[in-house]
């Protein structure tokens, strides 16, 4: 992601606070008190000095203020990646690099291209059909990338060995931009669906593929 790519994310996720109802007193008390008639006389020393204290003021209450802002976590960052990965899969109308309905054909297609084994399930039975699947780039590693249709849905699989940061109790199921994103692990694989199916079809896929025995 590039840095324009990281600001809008984080302007996207940032909790925003509103200015509390005493900053504008707090402001005011940080200004000097208005210099009288005499005090004028040559007072470009007092508008300079009362111009600095004035934005040093105003500096260290927005800069307090906003620090009080949170940032996107890792997680998040990776949730918006995975659905960006998945809208560009399809706009670019290459959703699979070999596509097949064939697990044992879609598997060793994997070999050599990344560095672990890939569970590849056919789901057809379960209303899943396997319909390939595509070398992608997550966070920042080549990550293997199983598809499956679902009616008219395109589920994209993220596919990749569990690292610390893998989900440890319940499985995530988020909402972003309209897509639904479902994440599990399994037999040391972590696993990020992604689809514009609604939740519900993504927890179907997840026990469909929870149920199968480990990776063929």
């Amino acid at each position: 992601m590039d840095n324009e790519d990281v600001r809008s994310l984080v302007s996207a996720h940032a909790t925003r606070h509103s200015a509390p109802p005493a900053l504008a007193d707090r402001i005011a008390d940080a200004l000097p008190a208005a210099p009288s008639h005499a005090d004028r006389e040559g007072s470009w020393f007092w508008q300079g000095a009362g111009l600095g204290a004035a934005t040093t003021a105003v500096l260290a209450i927005a800069l307090g203020i906003g620090l009080t802002l949170k940032h996107p976590s890792h997680d998040d960052l990776l949730v918006d990646e995975a659905v960006a990965n998945h809208v560009r899969s399809l706009q670019a109308s290459h959703a699979v690099d070999v596509a097949s309905s064939d697990q044992h054909t879609v598997k060793p297609w994997f070999n050599g291209k990344v560095n672990y084994a890939v569970p590849a399930f056919d789901l057809g039975a379960e209303g899943f059909p396997l319909a390939g699947g595509r070398l992608d780039y997550f966070d920042g590693e080549p990550i293997a990338v199983l598809v499956y249709r679902h009616r008219l849905h395109t589920i994209n699989v993220f596919v990749r060995p569990g690292t610390d940061a893998s989900p440890r109790t319940v499985p995530r199921t988020l909402d972003r931009r309209g897509f639904a994103v479902e994440r599990w692990t399994k037999d040391g694989m972590e696993f990020w669906a992604v689809s514009d199916a609604d939740a519900a079809t993504l927890a179907q896929l997840k026990g469909a593929m929870m149920a199968e025995g480990r990776a063929h």
